[in-house]
């Protein structure tokens, strides 16, 4: 007898931890050491979480032994709606915010309560993967615009626009941006808005990484531009800047038309009471968090760590030849760009597989990104300078002789 895999999977990919991975954690059962930077988890490189957080953790534990609430704790609300409005977000309230396993649970669950059979959802190319996968698992269809890289990795309005059918329900904006570390400029995501006005669209804005950002880039919350006009949802959470990935604490943030929206908010909270409720430990880290000393800022102002090894990796990558990449402008990584003529190559997978089986480093290939080309991959820039320098090193030494077989 065969127990087969569901259809609805057929076209479910989240090649970030596919093959590749599955072939380092071969080589490591084997006893080989493996630099893995192909996932944004902060821990592993040093980055510690705030001990505010924790302790707060430490001290609610007593009361945290049952469910709560299925949105979520009042007080983690109370503190996401102060922040919200601190960002000149006015238009939500307590019931408009539910927290969750970390964005990677909202996500699908909010796709999954508005999309039918055919609904199309436009999504960045390259993208944060967990946005096509969930589109396809609800039933609907991922549409992707371009993102051009010539242009910093803004959204191509013109493209968007042509890619608008009767059947699109909404647009995803990752800002900043995942994998490319684009901070999208306030007049683009005006355009955006614009758009999803015109159309009736709903914004899905993935702004996890919106506290990480360098230099002179502005983050603007693209909710705060669509005001009463766009229905909009806002995904953010503790992992990134406050170095918490394992602790699972996101949450989104609904704005906009909301009585319109009372169907499919009806839908969310279906789906959210079916949940039960988002992990209660981590809940009450949401309100020291948002509230307190933003330790973030230590890290991404100069002689900051992040900046330090964000300035490294673009310099040593473009020293490379053969390789180009962006400054990235806020986030974790930078999506450098492989001359494919040079090296011969025709799969970026195969590239990375070579790579981590010579080197022993793992990245991740940008068609995993649902780029359309084998040219990109995606470097995580979150290990120490030695280590960094050390890896890009090696990755040099790879390039200078490589040819895809």
């Amino acid at each position: 007898m065969e127990f087969k895999q569901s259809k609805k999977l057929a076209n479910v990919l989240y090649d970030i931890r596919g093959p590749i991975l599955e072939e380092a954690q071969r080589m490591e059962a084997r006893g080989q050491r493996i630099l893995k930077l192909n996932i944004g988890n902060p821990a592993p490189f040093g980055f510690e979480a705030p001990e505010t957080i924790m302790m707060d953790i430490i001290e609610h534990l007593p009361e945290t032994q049952g469910y709560s609430d299925s949105r979520g704790l009042y007080s983690a609300r109370t503190a996401i709606v102060q922040y919200y409005q601190n960002e000149g977000i006015m238009n939500i309230t307590t019931d408009d915010i539910y927290l969750g396993n970390g964005v990677s649970e909202l996500i699908p669950m909010t796709l999954q309560a508005m999309l039918d059979h055919g609904d199309e959802i436009l999504v960045p190319s390259p993208d944060y993967p967990l946005w096509t996968a969930s589109t396809q698992l609800a039933g609907g269809t991922p549409v992707h615009y371009h993102c051009d890289e010539e242009n910093n990795w803004s959204p191509d309005i013109e493209d968007i626009t042509s890619k608008i059918t009767p059947k699109t329900r909404g647009i995803v904006v990752i800002n900043p941006n995942n994998p490319t570390g684009a901070v999208y400029s306030r007049e683009t995501l005006q355009h955006i808005v614009d758009l999803a006005k015109e159309h009736q669209l709903v914004i899905f804005a993935d702004e996890i990484y919106e506290k990480i950002t360098y230099d002179d880039a502005e983050m603007v919350h693209i909710s705060s531009l669509a005001g009463e006009d766009v229905l909009c949802l806002t995904f953010s959470g503790l992992s990134k800047a406050y170095r918490v990935a394992g602790y699972r604490a996101g949450w989104v943030a609904i704005s906009g038309p909301k009585l319109a929206a009372a169907p499919y908010i009806e839908g969310i909270n279906l789906l959210a009471n079916m949940r039960l409720c988002a992990n209660v430990p981590a809940q009450h880290a949401v309100q020291t968090a948002l509230g307190g000393y933003q330790s973030i800022n230590d890290l991404i102002l100069p002689g900051g760590r992040l900046k330090e090894q964000r300035d490294l990796s673009y310099k040593m990558l473009n020293d490379m030849d053969g390789i180009t990449v962006n400054q990235a402008e806020g986030a974790l990584y930078l999506f450098p760009k492989i001359d494919t003529d040079k090296f011969n190559i025709t799969s970026d997978e195969k590239f990375m597989l070579d790579l981590l089986r010579e080197q022993k480093i793992l990245l991740s290939h940008g068609t995993a990104f649902n780029w359309d080309k084998p040219d990109h991959f995606r470097l995580v820039f979150l290990p120490d300078t030695r280590t960094l320098k050390d890896a890009l090193e090696r990755l040099g030494n790879f390039l200078s002789d490589y040819k895809q077989q």
